[in-house]
């Protein structure tokens, strides 16, 4: 299985006025979320005019059609050096079969930047065009590591063994978990508005990838109240972060919702059972308890009640 990693080693890119601007909406029960999607919209003529040298280009007009959501990211992130290096320019089916790993990495270059983001104290994501969660306090954590032991299958081992167990990557804290999710609800979308002409496995866990990182958001909770009070009660105290949590949360249900006609491309087997772990009563019950919020658990999994 291919996995992502987060990126450390970040460039710093100019926040513009209407990143500065946009804040996280208020969300108020009943809530659901959603953006604007459209992916049966035609892009043959785009594909038909394919040039490797245009391919920023490329994305952006795929994204304005499909996606509004990536195309504002792709826009934002047009002078980040790096961006090239994360796409394939050889065809248009090669540069759609690489806008997840693309798309979920200048997430991170976006989120990271350290006029948004300061590391373990606040954060910043990129959720869509009209929705951004800035400088949302996070109040340090434990390492993530430390849900290790409420896990006891083998249905998210290849990603536990990169997040999880590896002694850097399973220091990181509540920074960490909140980054590589927020990244990963971005890849997916990447790759499901394009997913017919993606022929090869770049981005065969894109589903997985949210739904894995949905559970270590969960566990991580768990292991918060239970063995953290003190940063239980802090984080539990910041309305930002339990808007974020409950956001993230109901972007996962739609964006899995939304990409389930292309399940067998886009992921494993095994997603449908790790989401069933994710609805575990007392997964659920810790989200409701953190966000104060009910949410559906049988249709509508993208709204609360």
């Amino acid at each position: 299985m291919l996995t992502v990693c987060l990126a450390l080693t970040l460039t710093s890119i100019p926040v513009t006025a209407a990143a500065q601007e946009a804040g996280t909406a208020g969300v108020r029960a009943p809530f659901c979320y959603e953006e604007p999607v459209q992916p049966k919209a035609d892009v043959s003529d785009i594909k038909a005019g394919f040039q490797s040298s245009k391919w920023l280009q490329t994305i952006q007009a795929v994204y304005k059609r499909r996606w509004p959501s990536g195309e504002g990211l792709a826009i934002a992130q047009a002078k980040d050096k790096y961006f090239s290096q994360f796409v394939t320019k050889t065809s248009f089916n090669g540069l759609a079969e690489s806008l997840m790993v693309a798309i979920h990495e200048e997430t991170h270059m976006w989120d990271l930047d350290p006029s948004r983001t300061s590391w373990d104290v606040y954060m910043s994501a990129w959720i869509n065009n009209s929705r951004k969660a800035m400088k949302v306090p996070l109040h340090g954590g434990f390492p993530r590591r430390e849900i290790l032991p409420l896990i006891t299958d083998k249905l998210t081992d290849s990603m536990d063994g990169i997040y999880l167990r590896d002694q850097q990557q399973g220091s990181y804290r509540m920074q960490g978990v909140m980054a590589e999710l927020n990244a990963g609800l971005m890849g997916l979308p990447a790759a499901t508005v394009v997913a017919e002409y993606i022929q090869g496995v770049g981005a065969s866990n894109s589903r997985d990838i949210a739904a894995t990182n949905i559970r270590y958001l969960l566990l991580y909770l768990r292991v918060a109240k239970a063995r953290y009070p003190d940063y239980w009660a802090k984080a539990k105290a910041q309305p930002e972060l339990r808007e974020l949590v409950l956001v993230e949360f109901l972007r996962a249900a739609y964006w899995l919702d939304q990409s389930a006609p292309y399940a067998s491309k886009l992921g494993s087997a095994d997603v449908d059972k790790i989401v069933a772990k994710n609805y575990a009563p007392e997964n659920i019950a810790i989200l409701e308890e953190f966000t104060g919020a009910k949410v559906n658990t049988s249709t509508q999994k993208n709204c609360s009640t």
